[in-house]
């Protein structure tokens, strides 16, 4: 069976998860992220629905978990996701400089490390690297500046990463997720939030795992680095 590598899973009803339960399906599933509380349940979901899955806690910051991480994956890897950073806001004003470095650190420094180690892990074999974007990755805006550069900073290296491995047979994608997801971490970190917007301003999960998997199984003669995704609401 073929591996696959989702890095960045927190709950259930969350991108990391769904992607996760998505691939399960033709693949055995490294499901990897900070938490084991978070992941043990959605490996179980997983395994419940008939899928392949193991946790594997990792730190995307940490470059020997991460070379651990693609070791355990071994040489049947064929798709490797990149979910990890949550959003980061503050005004840069009044910013600590280590608030910036972190969110700096998660969002792009992980992606490199995560990008680096399935590009040598691909090269003989070739497979698929997808990076999980957003509006941030864009654009500047005011409050974000943070999470802007770290985004952004994760987009151009994932561009420069695909011209590097396409030669190789491995196609390099970035998801831009503009918009709110509907999920755990809205509905219950935000509830208020959630009810104003209601479900239709938010970005369904099952749609934006879609475009992962759209990348996922597009052939080599017709190779997209970008889909982005939003609620027909979306102002953008």
């Amino acid at each position: 069976m073929r591996t696959a590598i989702v890095l960045g899973v927190g709950p259930l009803e969350g991108l990391g998860a769904k992607l996760s339960q998505r691939f399960s399906r033709q693949h055995h599933v490294l499901v990897a992220g900070k938490s084991a509380e978070k992941l043990a349940p959605v490996v179980e979901q997983v395994r419940e629905a008939g899928g392949s899955a193991e946790p594997l806690v990792t730190d995307a910051t940490d470059e020997r978990a991460v070379q651990a991480l693609f070791a355990a994956a071994g040489p049947s890897l064929d798709l490797a996701i990149y979910n990890a950073g949550n959003n980061t806001p503050g005004a840069i004003e009044t910013m600590d400089a280590g608030y910036f470095e972190a969110s700096w650190r998660v969002c792009c420094f992980g992606g490199f490390l995560f990008g680096r180690e399935a590009a040598r892990s691909m090269k003989a074999g070739g497979g698929t690297v997808l990076f999980t974007g957003a509006s941030a990755s864009l654009r500047g805006r005011a409050n974000f500046g943070a999470f802007n550069a770290s985004k952004a900073g994760l987009r151009t290296f994932a561009q420069a990463l695909a011209k590097e491995c396409g030669p190789a047979g491995i196609h390099v994608g970035h998801v831009v997720v503009d918009g709110p997801i509907n999920g755990d971490k809205i509905r219950s970190g935000y509830p208020e939030y959630a009810k104003k917007l209601g479900d239709e301003r938010m970005i369904s999960l099952d749609g934006i795992v879609d475009a992962y998997e759209f990348l996922y199984r597009q052939p080599r003669s017709a190779w997209s680095f970008e889909v982005d995704v939003r609620t027909h609401l979306e102002d953008w």
